[in-house]
């Protein structure tokens, strides 16, 4: 059985993905977030290419910290600006990745279209020791510089 790091993405991913459009509002997402128990939300466009993904930190400081309402829309509040994960890359070389840009979470897509997501928890529970994704987690949960 290959380690944990050597494994690749497909293996480890979530492939059912609750998605969002441009055509939805905060609170669609909001809502959508709720009933899958989420906090990220890729978005997608009419062919299912990730153009981005809203997070519940989006939706707080893009939406109510600027007195959006919830009818505001996707593309006013999501992150576009994106790291992507591909199905065929390892465990190892996402977290790394993942560290890199401090993201917890990362959308796998293939030929452009969304096929999964990723989180560091899932990487985590493959296994509990294992030194890239315990890095990896302590690097993304070091304190962002303020910008003042």
């Amino acid at each position: 059985m290959a380690k944990v790091e050597d494994r690749t993405l497909r293996e480890i991913m979530t492939k059912d993905v609750a998605t969002v459009t441009l055509q939805d509002n905060v609170y669609e997402v909001a809502v959508k977030m709720r009933d899958w128990n989420v906090g990220v939300i890729p978005v997608v466009d009419e062919k299912n290419d990730c153009i981005g993904v809203i997070t519940d930190r989006d939706i707080v400081i893009r939406g109510l910290a600027e007195k959006r309402e919830g009818s505001a829309k996707v593309g006013d509040v999501m992150s576009r600006d994106i790291v992507l994960g591909q199905p065929g890359m390892t465990v190892n070389d996402a977290a790394k990745i993942m560290a890199q840009h401090q993201v917890r979470r990362l959308p796998v897509v293939e030929n452009g279209k969304l096929v999964g997501i990723v989180a560091m928890a899932d990487m985590a529970v493959r296994q509990a020791h294992h030194d890239e994704a315990s890095e990896a987690l302590y690097e993304i949960s070091e304190p962002a510089s303020r910008h003042m």
